[in-house]
This record gives structure tokens, sequence and C-alpha cells, in this order.
């Protein structure tokens, strides 16, 4: 319970109808979840106009309605609060009534199109081995210390923010690491919140469906670091050609990583196979059990950012080289004839790239290289041509085949992919629309030694079709159908 006008704070007011003396119970921007003494936030969303609730809010219990637009008749018992942006009051109006956790512990967001999850894991599970509590909102997952609270957005709404992070204060969480995603950023669901850093690690081309085009998209990421203040760092990917667009304009102590630019943090690939990594991390050589160039910026991310929060340099490498990665993230398991199979969440063209030149890097060029890839729907199309063509380009067989159709037709999305297909390219692509028939080809066609790689879905368990979501999860399949080998 908090009253009106302590949780009001720092909200741009614009009119205010009624006292502002009101008790509140609790906070909605959903009319559905209105109960008693409610304070309820009418945001202008995608799909539904919360002006269009107002009066189902008053009815289920509200006492104070949050709006841009006021309505046209007012209940005497109510209070009404103009603002100029419903989505930013509802951010810091969470963080005010839930007492601002996010000052309560060390917050650190990251951002970024691709490595988000893989250096948030990272962070969080090299934090709980130097005997801290710590928690983690990430794609995959959320979890405070040892508890697994399963995730449904890459940032949770600002409510459900809030609610975590008290979780995490309650339970004596000295830090917290969470996915900072561009949708997050645009539509503020991070604000009100306090950060103590912020790391980017590349940005490439996605969500163009939401954002429209490249620049806003960048605008984005970039919001999130303009919204620091002095105290906090700002963590780069210097090799990004977008990676000092972040630290214009920032407040934040501004430091650089990076393995081609001279950066504050620095690293050097010495040998990169199936095994892991051996870098050079400034100066000092280290194996690492994750694989791949994209993930010795991730691996430099992670050691920049924990130097950055006072720990010491040995221990941290110590302990990041026994950590593994994300789940789904170049995930591997070898058939009994030798076969490798590689599940990654790659969904992107420059993911698929990064992943498919990590393979290509550490291959002996013997073998065959079969990759297996869809594209979501309801989803930015633009991305799709570009898909094939990476699988193409980096691969001896291509499988094209459904990632999450969603309400989207699977042929449509795949015969949208095959535009990125050359006419060089097309002997060797087969188009199998049933993932899990696309992926016992894969395994069919290949002999021992060969590299079989499902991108798109990664640590998913389901598979969404028309709007329902069933059971599918890649490494279960692919495990079921290396053990038909044996």
């Amino acid at each position: 319970m908090a009253v009106l006008r302590d949780i009001l704070y720092g909200v741009a007011l614009e009119q205010v109808i009624g006292s502002t003396d009101v008790e509140v119970n609790a906070l909605a921007f959903d009319s559905r979840k209105v109960t008693e003494q409610s304070l309820f936030v009418a945001i202008k969303g995608t799909v539904a106009d919360g002006h269009a609730f107002i009066a189902k809010a008053a009815e289920q219990g509200a006492k104070v309605i949050v709006c841009e637009v006021m309505p046209s008749n007012f209940a005497l018992d109510l209070t009404y609060v103009k603002v100029k942006d419903a989505s930013k009051a509802l951010g810091l109006i969470a963080a005010n009534f839930y007492q601002n956790p996010s000052k309560k512990l060390t917050l650190v967001g990251v951002t970024g199109t691709n490595g988000k999850t893989t250096v948030a894991t990272l962070l969080y599970k090299l934090f709980r081995e130097l005997g801290y509590k710590v928690g983690l909102i990430s794609t995959v997952e959320n979890q405070i210390n040892d508890e697994v609270i399963p995730s449904t957005h890459t940032t949770p709404d600002p409510l459900a923010l809030n609610q975590l992070l008290v979780q995490m204060v309650d339970n004596g969480c000295d830090y917290c690491f969470m996915e900072v995603s561009s949708h997050a950023v645009a539509q503020h669901r991070i604000e009100g919140l306090s950060f103590a850093g912020a790391i980017f690690t590349n940005i490439s081309h996605d969500h163009l469906d939401f954002h429209h085009t490249f620049d806003n998209y960048i605008k984005a990421k970039k919001a999130f670091f303009d919204g620091l203040n002095r105290s906090a760092f700002a963590l780069t990917n210097v090799d990004d050609k977008n990676g000092m667009v972040m630290l214009q304009n920032t407040a934040a102590h501004k430091k650089t990583y990076g393995i081609k630019s001279m950066a504050d943090f620095k690293a050097k690939i010495i040998e990169n196979q199936f095994s892991g990594l051996h870098l050079d991390i400034d100066q000092q050589e280290v194996y690492f059990k994750l694989v791949g160039s994209f993930n010795a910026y991730n691996l430099l991310a992670v050691y920049g950012t924990a130097l950055l929060l006072d720990q010491d340099r040995m221990k941290v490498l110590t302990v990041l080289s026994r950590l593994s990665g994300a789940e789904g993230r170049f995930d591997y398991l070898i058939s009994p004839n030798k076969i490798v199979g590689i599940v990654d969440y790659a969904h992107t063209p420059d993911a698929l790239i990064n992943v498919l030149s990590t393979i290509e890097n550490i291959r002996n060029k013997n073998e065959q290289v079969i990759t297996v890839v869809g594209c979501g729907g309801d989803r930015d199309k633009t991305k799709r041509p570009l898909m094939a063509q990476a699988a193409c380009d980096w691969s001896d067989k291509v499988i094209l085949t459904s990632d999450n159709p969603r309400s989207e037709n699977p042929e449509t999305i795949i015969t949208e992919m095959q535009a990125g297909v050359s006419a060089v390219n097309q002997k060797k692509v087969l188009v199998i629309s049933d993932r899990k028939e696309a992926i016992k080809t894969a395994v069919h066609l290949a002999k021992a030694g060969d590299i079989i790689l499902l991108a798109g879905k990664g640590h998913e368990k389901y598979q969404e079709i028309n709007g329902v979501r069933k059971h599918f999860d890649d490494k279960e399949v692919l495990n079921q159908c290396f053990n038909l080998l044996k």
C-alpha cells in the first residue's frame, strides 16, 4: 500500500483531478487485473488502447486512473492523472510503488542483437561462483540465487520487473544481471530503474518489424546508455561499427572491450577448437569451455564488467575458465558414429554467420556442414532471404524448414526465404517444412565427421503453430535421432 502523491514522484504530470492523498493497493495496466483500490494506467498498445477500458477498470475497483487523454465523464470518487506518456509514467510509478528495488542492489543491463543471454548468464554464474547472492533476468529464464522462475519476455513489463527485483532484494541479492531488449527501451519498460552499468555486445539486422528502420533500432539501444547516470559505467564493443555510438552523450564512465582494436579490455584468440577457446586476455593466457570468436567477445565483456565491479582479476579468469554458456547457445552433441550436432539460437543473419564462420574455422574441410534453418512468423520479414543466403554461403547442404510460424503459413515463410537462394546454390537446398522431419533428414544425410547445425530455436522447448505452442526441443529430437544410429 502506498499514497498516490508518493508514487507519482518524478512523473511529468499534465493535469490531476481528485485527491493525491488516496491510498493505492495495487497497480495494473490490464483492466482484467484491476482489483479494489488499484491504480490503472491506460496505455496505447499495438493491439489495444487502454483508454477504452477506463470505465471497466473503475467498475473493477480502480481508485486512480492514469491516462494520456482524459475521459469525457468523471466519477467523483476517483482520481484522474493526465500524463504525456503513460508508458513512461508506468515505469516510474512501478519503481516508486515497489520502493525502488533497483537502488537496493547492483543492477547491470546487457543490450545488443546477439550475445545478451550468454553475457548475462555468464555474469550470473560468475558472481554466484564468487560467493555472491545474484539475480538473473534473461530470455531463457529468470533466477533468484538458485530458484528458477520461467521467462516469458527478454525484458518483463515494469510491474513484473519491479516485483522480480523486490524478490531479489528480499532474498539478499547483491547483484542482478539482466538483458535489456530494444523493445523494452522503446516501450519504456526499464523506466525508473537505476542501473549501475550497461554493456553493449553488437548490433545487426533484427526487429525491423517493430522499429521499422535500422536507425530507429540503433537509437533504441543508445537510449539505454543515454539514461545512465554519472556513477554508472558504460562498456561497449569497440570492434562493432556502432559500438562507440552507444557512448555518445552518456554521462556514465566510458569503457571499451575488443579483439581487433585498442581497448580498455583486450583479448587475442590463440586457438579456437570444438573443445573450447584459448585466449590471451590482457596478457594472461586462459583456456575456456566456450567455442567461437563471438564467445571470445562475450567472455571479454563479462571479464571487463567484473573488473569494473571491483572483482579480483585472477579469481574472475579462473572461474570463467570453468563455466559453460547459456542453454541453446552453441550446444553440441556427438553421435555414436562421430557426427557433430550443434543447436544454436541464431535467428538473425549476423548470428547465423557468426556460428557458421566459427564452424568453418574449426572444421578440417573434409566434412560436410548441413544447416537446418527457418524463420519466425509475424516477425521481421526482411531478414528471411538473408537467413537463407547466409546458410547457403557457409554450408554444404541446407534444409529450409519451420521455426515458429505463429499465425503465418509455414510454406509462405519458406518461399520468402528461398528468394535469398542464388541459382548456383539451388542444388544444395532441400525444403522440408516439418521441423522434426528436417532434423531426421539432416541426420540421414550426414556421415561420420559431418557437422549438423540446427539454427534458430536454441533453448526453446516449444514450436508455435497457429497460435498454439506444442512441445518441441531441437536438442531432444537430435539426441533421439543420434540414439537410433547406435
